[in-house]
């Protein structure tokens, strides 16, 4: 496991927006762990598992939109915004494109112009979905992004987070902002919505339903737990080697979506064989899957020496533990989506 650095050069309060999302709400739990203080801007409540000290968490309800909201909570006080919010997952943005465009925008812009004005480190939560389709494996971060068309809705959360990215490096050039960009790959774990292969799959088999393959499951994907993920961020946050640089995050072991269903099965102790499910059928011409998703870690690593740790294996057996001691999350509706501005 890799040791989180501390990052008091960067002052001891931390913003976290989307903070009660999947991966937000671990890290601050990490944080507020470190004796960090931590202010949480989200729509939504906390997870109803969320384990921090008494009164290291301050929980500010609120959309990353307001402008003034953001200001007010992001002062001279804050030495780093961690910016998670935004609408994630394919039913996302075949369900409501507009938000996932307008959340990952204006919000980004809102939360830029506040962290120049309070000389804040940002952080922005970016994704390996900028990406798109290249087709040349592994992504650097410097690799091109190949999408699909206009018309398909499928690229709306992708082009919303390279448009981010996009303002978030002239917001650095312009203003001289100290910003860092994660791009997270697959990530996934306790308290992740059952709307994403590893989650949903735990999901219904738990609750004796068959698991879903699309495609024949031939995809392949680098699963990365979310305790790695957030050790990363946490090196990321402490270290002024990578402001104005690209990141990503990921593990590189590459697994075929057959292969992690099955994985699944074999945590949760149940072998059944998955209902198959073609996605033009399910979601028609707004959508299309990526072939092969691989991301190349090496520039972390040279930097900050960090490595994804965590087996599928390990990693899986500890997500089944906490979906079994969590009924709350097996009795959600895996159709049920975020408030708006939640980042999940």
């Amino acid at each position: 496991m890799n040791t989180p650095i501390p990052f008091s050069r960067h002052g001891e309060h931390v913003l976290v927006t989307g903070g009660h999302g999947f991966i937000g709400s671990h890290l601050v739990e990490a944080l507020a762990a470190e004796g960090r203080r931590v202010t949480v801007l989200d729509p939504a409540d906390p997870p109803p598992d969320l384990v921090v000290p008494a009164g290291a968490v301050r929980h500010v309800r609120g959309d990353v939109r307001d402008t003034t909201l953001v200001r007010k909570e992001i002062t001279a006080t804050t030495g780093l915004i961690v910016h998670f919010s935004s609408l994630v997952g394919v039913d996302q943005y075949l369900y409501d494109p507009l938000d996932v465009i307008d959340i990952a925008v204006g919000g980004t812009r809102a939360v830029l112009d506040a962290a120049r004005d309070a000389g804040a480190k940002l952080l922005l939560a970016s994704t390996s979905e900028v990406y798109g389709r290249n087709p040349d494996t592994p992504w650097a971060e410097d690799s091109a992004r190949v999408l699909g068309p206009t018309t398909a809705d499928r690229w709306s959360y992708s082009t919303s987070k390279a448009t981010a990215e996009h303002m978030t490096f002239a917001h650095a050039r312009r203003y001289g902002t100290r910003a860092t960009v994660l791009r997270y790959f697959n990530v996934y774990g306790p308290r992740q919505r059952p709307a994403y292969v590893v989650s949903n799959t735990v999901h219904r088999l738990l609750r004796g339903v068959p698991a879903l393959l699309y495609d024949r499951g031939d995809q392949t994907r680098c699963f990365t737990y979310v305790r790695d993920a957030v050790e990363a961020t946490l090196a990321v946050a402490s270290s002024s080697r990578v402001d104005g640089v690209v990141l990503n995050v990921g593990s590189e072991r590459e697994i075929t979506m057959a292969e992690i269903v099955r994985a699944v099965g074999d945590a949760v102790g149940c072998r059944s064989d998955p209902v198959l499910l073609d996605t033009g059928s399910a979601f028609g011409s707004v959508y299309e899957d990526i072939p092969r998703r691989v991301p190349d870690t090496s520039r972390i690593a040279g930097l900050l020496g960090w490595r994804a740790t965590t087996s599928v294996e390990q990693g899986l057996r500890e997500t089944v533990a906490w979906a079994r001691a969590n009924e709350w999350w097996t009795g959600q509706d895996p159709d049920e989506r975020d408030e708006r501005g939640a980042a999940r």
